[in-house]
């Protein structure tokens, strides 16, 4: 656990200094990963990384993990405190919510949102105050 658990403090660090780099050098080459302020999935390091520039351009986003366990068939289960503000600094979202990786051969190969019902049929609730 302790491997996995540094690995996935080692991601959150990484997205909150916008260290995109860091972050997918973490990562399985296909990585699938929740598009929570857009909705729907991208795949893959490059697409990743082009949500996470949109998202940033439009929300600032910071979430620390509160909680780490790790389950059956690779997967951690992580509670975090998620804040998520305005680029003007207002606040938009501030609570926890769980975030499910699937983790192979000591690299993130996927992300879920364990809160949303249906990840794929919109943004996060987090991300739905849009302007």
């Amino acid at each position: 656990m302790a491997d996995t658990e540094i690995l996935i403090e080692r991601a959150y660090s990484a997205f909150n200094k916008r260290d995109i780099d860091g972050a997918l050098a973490l990562m399985t080459e296909d990585v699938s990963w929740p598009k929570a302020s857009e909705g729907g999935r991208v795949v893959g390091k490059e697409e990743i990384r082009a949500y996470w520039m949109r998202q940033w351009g439009e929300f600032d986003p910071y979430v620390d993990p509160l909680v780490i366990t790790e389950g059956d068939g690779g997967k951690v289960r992580v509670r975090v405190h998620q804040l998520v503000r305005s680029l003007e600094g207002d606040v938009l979202a501030d609570g926890e919510v769980l975030h499910v990786f699937t983790v192979k051969s000591g690299l993130i190969a996927a992300m879920e949102l364990g809160d949303e019902a249906d990840a794929a049929a919109g943004p996060s609730a987090a991300f739905s105050h849009r302007h």
